[in-house]
């Protein structure tokens, strides 16, 4: 029997959770059907439980994965197991709460928002002091707002909070214990912006290597400057998909240690860096001095969000998308450095990224199918599928190839190689490469992004130096 009668309140948000249901909720909402956007302000003028009724009634979370605070959950089971009194005491709905008090199966008792009331703040301690008189209970939270709480506790628990807060929160409390938070962030975050993933904007150098203008600073520079733009845009997109697949990254054998899906950093951090890392990327456009330039990263942006929203969900037209984005870059390159991109690149880069879209796809469900599942959630692929997508993507691959030939024999490459004949080399060793890109994957060990694996992989970037010297004894004019 525990010795002390006083009962532990604890907050759910950033406290006992490491996310916020409101955002999550939120998120799930925004993903499911956009535009009820335009229904916030409305719910939100009634008072902040409207806005949070409205959402819980249209939102179905899934509270099984959902990251907790382990050594606070620890520490809870050993109070409830000495038989002390628990209370959870949340600003998030009562329809979440209650469904996290059930899982847990830890609670006496459970105090939320309704849909007249929001429990928060100074709401919060007057119904703990109704119940529990002045200095009646003990209080675990973790954001400022919770000092109005702890004013009338007796002891409070201090849980992912900054050293200013806890000096706050010693200062019109006893502070019983403190769980801090995380060191530092930052390694964190560069996770969660997959700087790694940069490496597919190399491709906006193509038209520079194409057109055999990498030895101009002015052209090299706007290169990188488009480079760094894109790179930007796209960890604003990369951290805006992870934030609206919280639920399915979690029930992912790989994809649940992402920094948000892990509630290693705060759900509202990630929203303000959205739009930040979008305009930083939008401004260094302007540096590039190329209208078309920004409209091509205008458009990048739409069909990354159109992809991550619904068109990943859509089957074979993932894909066709996936490949169209690779080929983006590649007309955002030319574009920068006004360079015109030629039909030869662009039906060649066409095809082949047409294929390693199929290799990403056909590698998830070759996972899939040693797991057991028969077919990929929410993307209209089966398992069975895994043969015909294995052809199609060779097939594709072949004829990016097969463009290079004609392109060998073509005037276009007369007019810009003294030997253009040489270039047929570069045919075998793409039909090597690519065949053994479908024969790794075949195998299950294709475990990263293809445009990634082939920057990474020593016998791709033996086979790109390859590539390089074979251009070089044509003899570039």
């Amino acid at each position: 029997m525990n010795n002390n009668p006083i009962p532990l309140c604890v907050d759910l948000d950033g406290t006992l959770l490491n996310s916020d249901l409101l955002l999550e909720a939120a998120l799930a909402q925004l993903k499911q059907a956009p535009l009820s956007v335009w229904q916030w302000p409305r719910w939100l003028a009634a008072g902040k439980a409207r806005l949070k009724a409205e959402i819980a009634d249209r939102v179905q979370l899934d509270i099984e994965t959902l990251p907790y605070h382990l050594e606070l959950l620890a520490f809870l089971r050993e109070q409830k197991a000495q038989g002390r009194c628990l209370v959870l005491v949340t600003a998030s709905h009562r329809r979440f709460a209650d469904r996290v008090a059930e899982q847990l199966d830890l609670f006496d008792r459970v105090l939320a928002t309704d849909s007249e009331h929001n429990l928060a703040g100074r709401r919060k301690a007057e119904t703990l002091v109704e119940l529990y008189g002045e200095r009646g209970f003990d209080y675990a939270g973790n954001a400022t707002v919770d000092l109005a709480v702890w004013r009338h506790a007796r002891r409070a628990l201090v849980v992912n909070a900054a050293p200013a807060l806890m000096a706050r929160a010693s200062a019109v409390c006893e502070v019983e214990r403190i769980f801090a938070r995380p060191a530092s962030p930052w390694r964190q975050w560069l996770r969660a912006l997959r700087l790694y993933q940069w490496l597919k904007n190399v491709l906006i150098f193509m038209p520079l290597a194409a057109g055999h203008a990498l030895n101009q600073p002015d052209k090299l520079l706007l290169g990188i400057l488009a480079f760094l733009s894109f790179g930007l845009c796209a960890s604003s997109a990369y951290l805006l998909n992870d934030l609206l697949d919280l639920s399915a990254d979690r029930r992912h054998p790989r994809k649940r240690s992402r920094p948000f899906a892990a509630g290693q950093l705060p759900i509202a951090h990630g929203i303000a860096a959205v739009p930040l890392l979008l305009g930083m990327a939008f401004g260094l456009s302007l540096w590039v001095d190329s209208p078309y330039f920004s409209v091509i990263l205008a458009g990048y942006y739409v069909f990354t969000l159109a992809y991550s929203l619904r068109l990943k969900r859509v089957l074979m037209l993932d894909t066709i998308v996936l490949a169209g984005l690779y080929t983006l870059r590649i007309m955002a390159g030319a574009a920068a450095v006004s360079i015109l991109p030629s039909f030869w690149l662009l039906a060649f880069s066409m095809f082949l990224f047409l294929s390693l879209a199929l290799v990403k796809r056909y590698s998830e469900l070759w996972s899939l199918r040693e797991q057991g599942e028969l077919s990929a959630s929410g993307r209209g692929y089966h398992v069975d599928d895994l043969n015909l997508l294995q052809n199609l993507g060779g097939a594709a691959g072949y004829l990016a190839v097969l463009v290079l030939a004609l392109y060998v024999n073509s005037e276009a490459s007369r007019a810009l190689y003294e030997h253009p004949t040489v270039i047929w080399l570069l045919c075998p060793v793409l039909l090597y490469w690519i065949s053994r890109v479908w024969l790794i994957a075949h195998r299950g060990e294709m475990h990263d992004d293809p445009i990634i694996f082939t920057l990474t992989d020593r016998h791709s970037r033996l086979m790109l130096l390859v590539c390089v010297l074979i251009v070089l004894c044509a003899l570039p004019k």
